[in-house]
């Protein structure tokens, strides 16, 4: 799988590596700037896929920053600095991009690699799938989001005992706690999340972005303000190809096909 891209595309699928086998499975920067790059395209227009999936090139899905290369910087701070710009600029454009997020959550998912996994609207993870924080293990405090992100899935109490004493999750912890949503064999889960990823591809992709923006809403967000939005989003999407063809194929008793244009 090494020598694979870091960037493909397939099914409606785009598939982007967040690590490579190299460094022990750390975040790849290179591959997380081709990310960007091509989430950037996503977001012109210039590319059509549907759903992103995330995965790691080597045993695990990424076990965090290189630590090795903040050590070797000339300037850490301007380092790390930079490497946070970049991921965060990857993680804005792949939110701002509206698609469902699928990862496969194998081996370790530790420090950016745990902050990736909680931007996925679908997780899948092994057995031997564990989460750690890591951050303060190196004296830092989390990118990524991880502050934003883990206290919303896991309430507030539990994400900051997770994040501050740099708790190991365990795969049944985090399927339970809602970090992952389901948990397969070892070897089974770039499989399995492939699988979940084009079989979202193939269902309404309007219907499932709209979803997902929906899903990601604002917290402060009132109940009343939700009603507006999925009201709005509801009504215009029983007007397009998609709606149409959805409804006209439940009451004619058979599939729908979706992704082709409707009269």
């Amino acid at each position: 799988m090494t020598g694979e891209p870091n960037v493909t595309s397939a099914d409606g699928v785009l598939t982007l590596a967040v690590s490579t086998a190299a460094n022990g499975t750390a975040m790849n920067p290179g591959a997380v700037d081709q990310a960007a790059d091509a989430l950037a395209e996503l977001l012109s227009g210039a590319r059509d896929e549907r759903v992103i999936l995330l995965v790691g090139k080597g045993k695990n899905f990424c076990a965090g920053g290189d630590v090795a290369s903040f050590a070797a910087a000339a300037d850490r701070s301007d380092f790390v600095r930079d490497l946070a710009v970049r991921m965060h600029r990857m993680m804005d454009l792949m939110v701002c991009s509206g698609r469902p997020v699928v990862v496969a959550a194998k081996g370790w998912a530790a420090g950016a690699g745990m902050s990736f996994t909680l931007h996925g609207d679908v997780v899948v993870g092994g057995t031997s799938t564990r989460l750690r924080p890591a951050y303060s293990g190196i004296g830092l405090s989390p990118d990524g989001g991880m502050t934003w992100t883990l206290p919303r899935i896991v309430g507030a109490a539990r994400a900051r005992g997770i994040i501050l004493t740099n708790r190991v999750i365990s795969a049944q912890e985090a399927l339970d706690w809602g970090i992952l949503s389901e948990i397969v064999d070892d070897d089974q889960v770039d499989a399995r999340a492939r699988e979940i990823a084009v079989d979202l591809a193939a269902g309404p992709s309007e219907a499932l972005q709209t979803t997902a923006r929906q899903l990601r809403a604002d917290p402060s967000t009132t109940l009343v303000e939700q009603f507006a939005t999925e009201t709005r989003d509801i009504a215009r999407l029983v007007g397009e190809p998609e709606g149409i063809e959805g409804v006209n194929a439940f009451v004619e008793k058979r599939k729908p096909v979706w992704n082709r244009e409707h009269g």
